[in-house]
């Protein structure tokens, strides 16, 4: 295709995949009371007697807002990988498109499954952040900042868990073995204990837990996936 040709296919897979955002965000944000009760419950278990406060007369609309896109994003994200790889598909070899739709469903299951384990991480992450003064220190928290964190948060969990499908990408190109990785797991533990560690700053022991257990779990199916599947 010329250049033209790949700028107009992305126009247009950028545009379907913006409408189903903006689609999701809609449908979102009629439940947008339910959608900030459930992301706003890992604080309550933390802190009951501290509602989030706003301090500014917007404020709470923007976190209405923030809830429902980041609702709408999750909601999309099926269709936005699908163009994803609508985009790449004319670059394929018949033989490498076959993958092609296994690997969508597996990473929209992966990143739901990061997502749900990062929901349950912020509730330990926040227990031990939010208790870390004890009686000298209270909180007061704006509605707005812990949406921004938990966002980050939980989203940090889903990409973190998509590791597995650019694993296996490489290995489908030739790039990786399953005999290269198993050759170097410590490596991959150390990788994988430092990544958590950044991606949940609580240094909380279980939270880091929550994410580097799952995460070498991934790694090691991995491996199998690429020796069983890919004959590598």
């Amino acid at each position: 295709m010329p250049m033209m040709a790949h700028l107009q296919e992305f126009r247009d897979r950028l545009v379907k995949s913006l409408i189903a955002v903006g689609i999701g965000t809609a449908l979102a944000f009629l439940f947008n009371e339910e959608l900030l009760a459930i992301i706003t419950e890992p604080y309550k278990q933390a802190v009951p007697d501290q509602p989030l406060a706003f301090f500014r007369v917007t404020e709470a609309f923007s976190t209405v807002m923030r809830v429902s896109i980041f609702g709408g994003v999750l909601l999309a994200s099926p269709v936005v990988l699908y163009q994803i790889w609508r985009f790449a598909a004319p670059a394929m070899s018949p033989k490498e498109k076959r993958w092609a739709y296994p690997i969508t469903a597996v990473f929209v299951a992966l990143f739901i499954s990061g997502v749900l384990v990062g929901y349950v991480a912020l509730g330990r992450g926040l227990a031990f952040l939010l208790d870390f003064g004890g009686d000298a220190l209270h909180p007061l928290i704006s509605a707005e900042f812990y949406l921004k964190f938990a966002t980050r948060f939980i989203l940090a969990f889903g990409i973190a868990f998509e590791f597995p499908v650019f694993l296996f990408a490489a290995a489908a190109v030739g790039a990786i073995t399953s005999e290269k990785l198993r050759t170097n797991r410590r490596w991959a533990l150390m990788i994988i204990l430092i990544s958590a560690a950044i991606i949940t700053p609580s240094g909380d022991p279980m939270t880091l837990m929550l994410l580097s257990v799952p995460l070498y779990v991934l790694f090691e199916l991995t491996i199998l996936a690429i020796r069983f599947i890919l004959r590598k």
